[in-house]
């Protein structure tokens, strides 16, 4: 196991000091689940919430979430994204959501937190919506699926099921 980059030799927190490192491309995919009733699924599917359309916001907040990770997690670098997307998939069979993000630049730094963010605040926008509806839905299984660029090279999460 590597050391924490973000803790210096006396360890205090820092953020990372990327001065001196080379620009690559560079990309992260993560994913979140939103679990809920199927009522409460049915009537985003149906268009039918009062609140408008779930899937179009919860997009947009990803989006907006990932071009502002630096402001929410205090040691990540400000990042000048070249793409992100949020797609959202309905899963009925399972009461799922299934929510996946990419994120890319070239730059110095990664984009895995922006890519986790984008997934998680997606997530937390269906909940807020919804929550009127149903206060027990569940966000779960919030990871990064893979990233590429970079010194620390290629990564692809393990399988799991839902």
């Amino acid at each position: 196991m590597t050391t924490f980059t973000h803790i210096n030799a006396n360890g205090e927190a820092n953020m990372v000091d990327v001065s001196e490192k080379a620009e690559t491309v560079r990309e992260a995919r993560a994913e979140a689940y939103v679990r809920m009733a199927p009522e409460t699924l049915q009537m985003i599917l149906s268009g039918q919430h009062h609140k408008g359309d779930v899937f179009a916001t919860a997009r947009i907040a990803g989006i907006q979430a990932a071009k502002r990770t630096w402001e929410l997690i205090p040691l990540c670098h400000p990042l000048l994204l070249t793409k992100v997307e949020v797609s959202l998939t309905p899963m009925p069979e399972s009461n799922l959501v299934r929510i996946e993000s990419l994120c890319k630049l070239t730059g110095k730094t990664g984009v895995e937190m922006e890519a986790l963010t984008a997934a998680g605040v997606a997530a937390l926008t269906i909940y807020d919506m919804c929550k009127a509806v149903q206060k027990d839905m569940v966000i779960e299984n919030v990871r990064l699926l893979e990233k590429c660029g970079g010194k620390s090279g290629h990564f692809i999460a393990k399988e799991t099921s839902c």
